[in-house]
Order: structure tokens, then C-alpha cells, then sequence
């Protein structure tokens, strides 16, 4: 199961966070989403519309933070995604933390080789 959360903002609206399975086929981590919506059915109806099928929220263990509401309300699309970090993971000088990135991103298919 997923872990994943929402908060409810003040104007009536929910962000929503999910951690799932990396849906590129060469990768074995998590990848986190953020979804900004009218209410969390209507999140993870966009999520399920991109091909992310069994997208289910269940309880609120993981709710997105400050910083990862702040990033998806000032995005265009309101939904932004990264690589989710290491459970036990523990941040230093040397850790550099992932930007966000638009949906299509991660979506893109490769191109096409031409001869």
C-alpha cells in the first residue's frame, strides 16, 4: 500500500501526497506526487488519468509538509513529483535535495531512434 496524506487549505481545496511505486521501468525507488485539487477524489482522478491505475489514499500517515504545499500551489499544473527519499535516510552536507518536477517529465516517453 502506498503511504500518502492530505491537508485541506483554508479556501476549501486539499493537497494531496502520495508515495508510489516509480512508474519508469528502469527504476526500483519511490517517486513522491503531489496533486492540488478540489477534493482528494478529484486528486486522485488526475493521478489515475495518467495511467497511475490503483491509486488508492488510505488514512492520512503521510501528509504533504509546509514546503511540499507551498511547491504544488505554485506550480501551474498542481501536480509535481520526486524521487521519494530513503526511509532512515539521514541528510548531510553532502545530500542535495531534488527539485520538483512537472508530471510530464516523468511521463515523457523516450524518443525515438532514427537511422
Amino acid at each position: 500500500m502506498a503511504a500518502g496524506g492530505f491537508c485541506k487549505l483554508p479556501n476549501g481545496t486539499v493537497v494531496v501526497a502520495l508515495n508510489l511505486p516509480s512508474p519508469a521501468p528502469a527504476s526500483a525507488g519511490s517517486v513522491r506526487f503531489l496533486v492540488h485539487a478540489q477534493n482528494r477524489a478529484r486528486a486522485l482522478t488526475r493521478l489515475r488519468n495518467l495511467g497511475l491505475r490503483s491509486v488508492y489514499l488510505r488514512g492520512n500517515a503521510a501528509p504533504p509538509t509546509p514546503d511540499e504545499v507551498t511547491a504544488v500551489l505554485h506550480h501551474p499544473d498542481g501536480l509535481i513529483w520526486r524521487t521519494a527519499p530513503v526511509a532512515g535516510a539521514v541528510g548531510g552536507p553532502d545530500l542535495v535535495q531534488e527539485l520538483w518536477h512537472p508530471i510530464r517529465a516523468l511521463l515523457r516517453r523516450p524518443a525515438a531512434e532514427t537511422s
